[in-house]
């Protein structure tokens, strides 16, 4: 019987995200690794292979397809309290040690992490989105950027059938692969697991080319939010989330900065899990870096306020959250705070039960 590494390419297709070198080599484009892959061989993501100097890259499957809200991204400047059917396929470019989806990620990696996979066409993907009343489609669970041509043609049909798409990515880009996503892709969700170049090595990457996409998801208009799972003893540190705040407001103030507790899984499953006080602790840096939106997650009812947002102005609750339940809906028309009548940036969508007729504004952080 064929390995999974064998059967997952008979799911393929040639990608368009790399360019041939000498000797039957190809650079890939689709991750900040920029793999020089020589014919017979695969990229750091195991996924993307060359055969006789050509990339072929995955196509036309899933290993996860599941409906839920779409705070659990998370996203808290979308489409609130809209459902998300979010789909995931197999592999990763990092190889995290605490990774909560292992299983899914580390499958080609890891003997303990096989998986199967279900083949499928972006029709029938979206056509379940729509059956599941599904406001968007959310790329996520393992690394979708290394699933690049996939993704955008299950981005261009959703897009078409006048759905949200969005990508929750380690940030692990290239300029290519962002340009490549961005005319079918509204949402980016980047993980920023720490800032110590040292650190990120011993995840598989490097510090510098994460921060560039980051300015680069920003500056191409997705709407952009960023996630830092907060790992006690690796990057917890106050002087290490004050550079990552700081870094971001330098971006922008208005970029939502996602604190979550870390829990022992995988090849961490003896680590102590993230405290309340620990969040806490670094959702006040990030205010006082100058971040409007500062949200701490995974710990629902232990944080205070920081799982609501509130207006920067005038400091009103426009959305009150239990953990990925919106509780209350407070924004007006386009986005507005309902006391002062503040821009929120987000992409919001109000629906005729709660307000009006539904719109779909869009505030761009500045």
């Amino acid at each position: 019987m064929p390995n999974l590494a064998d059967q997952l390419a008979q799911y393929t297709r040639k990608a368009a995200l790399y360019r041939r070198l000498e000797g039957n080599r190809v650079e890939c484009f689709a991750c900040g690794h920029r793999c020089p892959i020589p014919a017979g061989f695969s990229g750091v993501c195991k996924v993307r292979f060359n055969t006789h100097g050509r990339l072929y890259a995955p196509y036309g499957y899933v290993n996860i397809i599941s409906t839920d809200p779409i705070e659990k991204k998370p996203f808290f400047h979308a489409l609130p309290g809209a459902q998300a059917l979010s789909f995931g396929m197999l592999g990763c470019s990092l190889h995290c040690p605490y990774c909560q989806n292992w299983l899914t990620s580390q499958t080609l990696r890891d003997f303990r992490a096989r998986l199967d996979f279900t083949p499928i066409t972006a029709r029938d993907l979206v056509r379940r989105a729509h059956q599941a009343g599904a406001s968007a489609v959310i790329a996520t669970y393992n690394e979708p950027l290394i699933t690049a041509e996939w993704i955008a043609a299950i981005f261009q049909e959703a897009k078409s059938s006048g759905l949200t798409t969005g990508l929750v990515s380690n940030g692990n880009a290239t300029p290519e692969v962002l340009d490549f996503l961005r005319p079918v892709t509204d949402l980016f969700k980047v993980d920023l697991k720490s800032f110590d170049d040292r650190r990120y090595h011993t995840l598989g990457a490097r510090l510098r080319p994460i921060l560039d996409s980051i300015a680069r998801i920003h500056s191409l208009g997705f709407w952009l939010e960023v996630v830092t799972l907060v790992v006690p003893g690796f990057n917890d540190s106050d002087a290490e989330l004050r550079a990552a705040a700081e870094f971001l407001a330098a971006l922008s103030p208005d970029i939502p900065w996602h604190l979550t507790a870390f829990h022992p899984d995988y090849k961490m499953s003896d680590g102590q899990p993230t405290s309340a006080a620990t969040l806490l602790r670094a959702a006040a840096i990030g205010r006082a870096a100058g971040l409007h939106y500062v949200y701490a997650g995974n710990l629902p009812g232990r944080v205070g306020t920081l799982e609501n947002s509130t207006c920067p102005r005038c400091g009103e609750p426009v959305i009150e959250r239990f953990g990925f339940r919106v509780t209350r809906l407070r924004l007006r028309e386009r986005g507005l705070c309902p006391k002062c009548s503040t821009a929120i940036p987000g992409i919001w969508q109000v629906s005729a039960s709660t307000r009006t007729a539904e719109t779909l504004v869009y505030n761009r952080c500045g």
